[in-house]
């Protein structure tokens, strides 16, 4: 559900509508209910979903599940907003200021899910020191650290929602910015 689907050239250069990125806050537990619904209506949406497992006697079950429960990312055209919002999954959609600052902060997480680390949501931005990951497949991503239970936790973060992905790393791939 992280694909971009390819946009629909306009008539004419004049009448291209700006597209942009909007962050749907969803109502229950409609996050995947939202994305399928925009893939049908050729939006570009992104979900951000990682591993789950859980364990029933003598069975192991894999879930995919959203990273930002309540949250989905979609960029599209003003002119396309209305149609989200009469989904009846959206309970609000908010405009996203900064979009720069919105698409590197969902392309690090985004990078992040891809790879086999344990990832899991932060609900809260915590305060600690700013550091970039010097090693390994985060190489070069800029983050927040904080100790917990004797191991460093990374934040990376979207600002625009309030809320973090947490990465383990070793304090040896990390450095003071």
């Amino acid at each position: 559900m992280t694909d971009a689907l390819p946009a629909i050239p306009p008539a004419t250069p004049e009448a291209a509508p700006e597209v942009r990125w909007f962050v749907a806050h969803v109502r229950p537990r409609c996050e995947k209910k939202l994305a399928e619904y925009c893939e049908r209506e050729k939006f570009e949406v992104c979900l951000p979903c990682y591993r789950s497992e859980r364990k029933y006697l003598r069975k192991k079950v894999t879930f995919q599940k959203p990273l930002f429960p309540g949250y989905v990312f979609l960029r599209i055209a003003d002119l396309q907003k209305s149609k989200v919002v009469q989904s009846d999954y959206v309970a609000n959609l908010l405009k996203v200021v900064d979009q720069e600052l919105f698409i590197q902060q969902l392309h690090d997480i985004l990078r992040a899910l891809e790879t086999k680390l344990d990832i899991q949501l932060v609900p809260q931005i915590g305060v600690g020191c700013r550091v970039k990951i010097k090693s390994g497949p985060l190489e070069g991503m800029d983050g927040w650290v904080e100790k917990r239970h004797g191991f460093s936790v990374v934040m990376l973060r979207l600002d625009f929602i309030g809320q973090a992905a947490a990465v383990k790393l070793d304090a040896s791939q990390l450095e003071m910015i």
